[in-house]
Formats: structure tokens, C-alpha cells, sequence
């Protein structure tokens, strides 16, 4: 039946639990007859599917170039095209014994869904439904956990984002900060209807990232708390077996390496998702999310019962749609669990939906106009591709923009006097601000995350510190080796957006050196930087809450703060200057070397 919103938020009061029926009847197929020999066990078999990270993508679609998606692998991208496979996979197990869900990050990533959290939010009055609210609608999800992203909009949105979903936002360790209570829907309870037996009840159990404590400190602080994964799925995985719960499945907005990208800052483990399975007994499967990566199937064996849980992560942005086929046996009054397996459907093999597009081709074309609009001018064209190892002007053009804002902000107050440095990361190699006309696609392009921007007080040596810790991106090379750009960066696996180039500091960068000893030539107008010396430090609100655990900004005195997108920052600069002009603000002011001898 219809997922109805008052009688599932009435039952979230008073028990924390939401409860779908997911059908009457399934095919006949799902059950072994007897045969001449005897009694066979009675068996069931169905299918639970699973997406995460889709990031606003309901089309396969770059609103940053305005194309359709594509890469190096030609992966597609968007629910319209998992719509097609949930469809196959349903003519192929039957409806009745299929599920969908999904484990976060759903409402923040692509201009689609900044559009309607900002340009036409859904918060106003007789304001429009999300696309993702009406894409997952169509499509017939039974339950998604809460991710991380979702808060980047502030709790109005979310609420509203929940109100317009007809299945539950699940959340087990997102309390209210006051009462402790779950602000969300803990678990969801579905019935399978069987041909024999009574039904199998299936639970979802949704956990979100603590991360949100930190990240999104600013929308969260003083109104939720998010405990670690763990101590809430100990909390409620027995609870939902006495509850009669013949499979319970959990969806996790975080990954499984058992790591945290942000070191003491973070009060709980990030990609807690294998501990537990490890360390939780009575878990059958986890749709894993948060972490970017897929993961096929991953088994875990439960520390304390011996047995195997299964994981998955499909890749995101509905690149993939994970599949965990499920067999039971009925016996001793009972349905369990005999067998688990899992695997990934890749969406660039199928078409997409023709249902779903038709359904929000009007708010894809209001995006597509809005993101084409015309800000500025540029007298050259600047591209990120060389970003990762050169000092491009495009990346100075963030931290320009960034550097004289800050400088505007802090104009009369007592630190108006101090020099303003800027952090930024190469945030995408096919960035690209083209000669001539500039869009608001092109501006967005340079900062496609929801980032908001900070001022931080450090002093020289703790610069020095952070520019150290940065350069440990780069893949130690001796002298006289061979050089391969595209083999210089990523050591130890850092991605892009965790090496920050610093913009207003002259350096070398001596690559032949083991990670922590690289930063040479430290300068800062002409002179070498003064280890006491003070600076203000313009930085992303990821970078200061902790994000890739860069040392000293999260305990660095906060100067200033803003709310707005550093992405809306940059248009509006361009908008206010009309030209983009390199010359006005790039320059090579940090190189690679090795033994002082320039790379490139």
C-alpha cells in the first residue's frame, strides 16, 4: 500500500518504527512443491536492491558541461536509468518479492538539486516538489537512510525533502539533541507475502555518517547528535529480531575500511560499516554508502555468531544498482536465512526510463536554462587539467575569490591588517572557463560541492605544517626517473579534493623527498615566512571542520564565517567584475621539484 506520512510519523513518536506492507501474493516459483520422495523444505527466494550516493542525478547528465555524462569507463549516470534495471529485475523476481532502498546522499551534488534547495526551493511557499522526491516516488523505493549530504541545506529542506517522500528517511543514530529520541524513522518493517508459511518480515535497519557533527556543525549544532554506527545497531538489531524479524538488512551512509579521513576531529569512525558486521551479531546484509567505491559483494564474518555478512556498495550517482539475492528455508516454525548473495548491475547498459524523464523533463529544461545564463566575460580561456600539478590560474582564480572576500569581511576589525592566504583543491580536471562568454555553469563547474567558506588564524610554522601534510599527494620520485603527470599524484590513495595548493606563499614542493620534508623556498612577499609570523587563513568549512585532517585549522581561531556557497561566491564575483582577467591574479608561485630542480 501507499507509504501514508501521518500514520507513519504518529507511529515514529510513539515507537520509533515505521511499517510498509510490500505486497499480497508472489509467484509461485519462489516455493519448492513436495516431491514423490517426501516433504522438501519449503523455501523462498527474493531480492533487495540497492542504490547510494545519486547526488541529484535523475538524468544522465553533466549540468557542469552541459552534455550528457560521460568518462573514461563510460559510465552513466541518474535514476532514470536505475529505473529501467529496477524494472527488469521486478518482470524477472516478481514485484511481490523485490525491494529497493537506499543508503544516502540523495539531495546535494548536481545543479538539479541546488536548484531546488536554493533558486526554487522546496521550502517556499507553495513551493515545487524535489526531483529526487518524485523520481524515487515513481520509482517505488521502500526506505533510504540519511546521508551526511543531506544536511547540507539545513534541516528545513531535509524535513521537506521527508514530507514529500512516499517511503521513510531512515536514521537510527541521528537523535534530537535535547530528548535523545530518533529525529528519524529508526527502521523500516516489510512483509514478503510467501506461497507457504506465514510471511517473511524483512527489516531495514538506517544508519547515517556522525561525520555530520562535524561537517555540517553550522545546521546540526544544538538540534541533533549523531552517536556512532555500532552502539545504535546493537541497540536496535535484537530489537528488531523480538520484534519477529525473519532477515534484517542495514542500509549504512558509510563505508567499510574502518577508517576515519579526519582524525581526532571525528568523535566516532567514519566507514564503520564492516565493524559492524563484525561486531554486531543478527545482521544479514549491509548496503554500504559514503565511501565512493563499489564493492560487488564483501562477506564479514560476525565475531560472535561465526557467520557471513554480506555487503555492497553499487557506485555512485546511480552508475550502479547493487542486488542482494536472498534464499530462505522454512522449518521449526520459522523462516532463516540459507543464503546470501550480492552483486552490481552497471546502468550504461540500459536505456532510460522513458517514465521518468517525461516526469521531470520540465524542471531539466528550468535547469539547463539557469545554469546557461551568461555572468561575465573571460580574456582567456583557463582549464584545470593540469591542476593537480602545476599552479593553473583557474585554481587561482578560486582562492583570489576567495582571499579578497575574506579581506572584505574582515575590513575594520582588528586582524583588517593581517596578509590573507587561500586554500583550494582541484576540485575537477575538466574544469574549464572558456575565452569570451562565461555561464553560471562554468563558475559552478570550478566548485561542485556545497562547500561554505571560513577565516582561520595560523602562523607561519603552522603553514608550514599544512603545506607538508598537503604535499604527501604527490608519489615520492628520485632524480633522473622518468616522469608521468598522471602517475605523480594520489600516493596513499588521497583524492584530488585532499591536496590544497595555498595561494598567496611562494614554495617548492621537492618530490624526491619523503612525504613530510618536501616544502623548500617557503616565502611570502619575497621574504622567507617568519614562523611566528601571523596569517589569515580563508578555508573551506570541510577543510576547518576536519575534513582529510589537515592540522591546525579545526583548532585554529575562527575569524569569520559565511553561509553562502563558496560556488555562489564565485559567481556573484564574476557577475560583480563582468571580466575575468588572469592577469590580475595568477601566478606560478608554487612548482614540483626534485633536488631544486624544476619537474616541468
Amino acid at each position: 500500500m501507499a507509504f501514508d506520512r501521518r500514520t507513519f510519523l504518529g507511529t515514529t513518536a510513539a515507537t520509533g518504527a515505521a511499517v510498509a506492507l510490500a505486497g499480497a501474493t508472489s509467484t509461485p516459483a519462489a516455493a519448492q512443491q513436495q516431491d514423490v520422495k517426501g516433504p522438501a523444505p519449503r523455501t523462498y527466494a527474493f531480492t533487495v536492491m540497492g542504490t547510494t550516493d545519486l547526488h541529484g542525478n535523475v538524468f544522465n547528465w553533466d549540468y557542469f558541461t552541459d552534455k550528457e555524462f560521460d568518462d573514461k569507463a563510460h559510465n552513466d549516470v541518474g535514476l532514470a536509468k536505475i529505473s529501467t534495471l529496477v524494472n527488469q529485475v521486478r518482470a524477472e523476481k516478481g514485484r511481490r518479492n523485490t525491494l529497493l532502498i537506499d543508503a544516502g546522499d540523495t539531495i546535494q551534488g548536481t545543479q538539479l538539486s541546488y536548484y531546488y534547495a536554493k533558486v526554487d526551493p522546496i521550502t517556499a511557499r507553495r513551493g515545487p516538489v524535489h526531483p529526487m522526491a518524485q523520481a524515487m516516488n515513481a520509482i517505488g523505493y521502500d526506505a533510504a537512510a540519511l546521508g551526511n549530504h543531506e544536511f547540507n541545506y539545513g534541516i528545513p529542506v531535509l524535513r521537506k525533502f521527508e514530507e514529500q517522500c512516499d517511503f521513510p528517511l531512515l536514521g537510527a543514530n541521528a537523535l534530537d539533541a535535547k530528548t535523545l529520541r530518533p529525529a528519524f524513522a529508526p527502521y523500516s518493517m516489510h512483509r514478503l507475502r510467501t506461497p507457504c508459511g506465514r510471511d517473511v518480515k524483512v527489516a531495514v535497519l538506517g544508519l547515517t555518517n556522525p561525520g555530520i557533527a562535524i561537517w555540517d556543525k553550522a545546521n546540526v549544532q544544538g538540534k541533533m547528535t549523531f552517536p556512532g554506527l555500532e552502539e545504535q545497531a546493537a541497540k536496535y538489531v535484537p530489537k528488531l529480531r523480538s520484534m519477529g524479524a525473519d532477515v534484517v538488512i542495514v542500509s549504512a551512509h558509510s563505508g567499510s575500511s574502518g577508517t576515519s579521513s579526519y582524525g581526532d576531529q571525528l568523535p566516532h569512525i567514519e566507514n564503520a560499516a564492516g565493524l559492524v558486521a563484525e561486531q554486531v551479531p543478527g545482521i544479514d546484509a549491509i548496503l554500504v554508502g559514503h565511501a565512493h567505491t563499489e564493492i560487488p559483494e564483501y562477506r564479514v564474518k560476525n565475531k560472535a555468531t561465526g557467520k557471513d555478512v554480506v555487503l555492497s556498495e553499487p557506485l555512485k550517482w546511480g552508475q550502479r544498482l547493487t542486488l542482494f539475492d536472498f534464499e530462505l528455508t522454512w522449518a521449526k516454525g520459522r523462516w532463516s536465512v540459507a543464503k546470501v548473495a550480492a552483486k552490481v548491475l552497471n546502468s550504461n547498459t540500459v536505456a532510460e526510463d522513458p517514465k521518468i524523464t517525461r516526469l521531470l523533463s520540465d524542471e531539466h529544461r528550468k535547469v539547463v536554462a539557469y545554469v546557461n545564463q551568461v555572468i561575465g566575460t573571460s580574456t582567456q580561456a583557463m582549464s584545470s587539467a593540469d591542476g593537480p600539478v602545476k599552479d593553473v590560474a583557474i585554481i587561482d582564480l578560486i582562492n583570489h575569490v576567495q582571499a579578497e572576500t575574506v579581506k572584505a569581511a574582515l575590513a575594520g576589525t582588528e586582524w583588517a591588517a593581517l596578509p590573507v592566504l587561500s586554500q583550494a583543491s582541484c576540485f575537477s580536471r575538466t574544469a574549464a572557463i572558456p575565452a569570451g562568454q562565461v555561464t553560471i555553469k562554468d563558475a559552478a563547474g570550478l566548485y561542485p560541492f556545497e562547500n561554505t567558506m571560513e577565516a582561520r588564524l595560523l602562523t607561519g610554522a603552522q603553514l608550514k605544517d599544512y603545506l607538508e601534510y598537503s604535499a604527501r599527494y604527490f608519489v615520492r620520485t628520485a632524480p633522473g626517473d622518468a616522469v608521468d603527470p598522471a602517475k605523480l599524484t594520489n600516493a596513499e590513495s588521497i583524492p584530488d579534493y585532499n591536496y590544497d595548493a595555498v595561494y598567496g606563499l611562494a614554495y617548492d614542493i621537492d618530490i624526491a623527498q619523503p612525504a613530510g620534508s618536501r616544502i623548500t623556498g617557503l616565502t611570502f612577499q619575497g621574504k622567507a615566512v617568519d614562523p611566528a609570523a601571523q596569517f589569515v587563513f580563508a578555508v573551506n568549512n570541510y577543510r576547518a571542520s576536519g575534513g582529510g585532517n589537515f592540522p591546525h585549522v579545526p583548532q585554529a581561531k575562527q575569524l569569520w564565517s559565511n553561509s553562502d556557497e563558496i560556488r555562489n561566491t564565485i559567481i556573484q564575483w564574476v557577475k560583480a567584475k563582468g571580466t575575468i582577467d588572469p592577469a590580475q591574479f595568477a601566478s606560478v608561485d608554487w612548482r614540483l621539484t626534485r633536488a631544486g630542480v624544476p619537474v616541468f
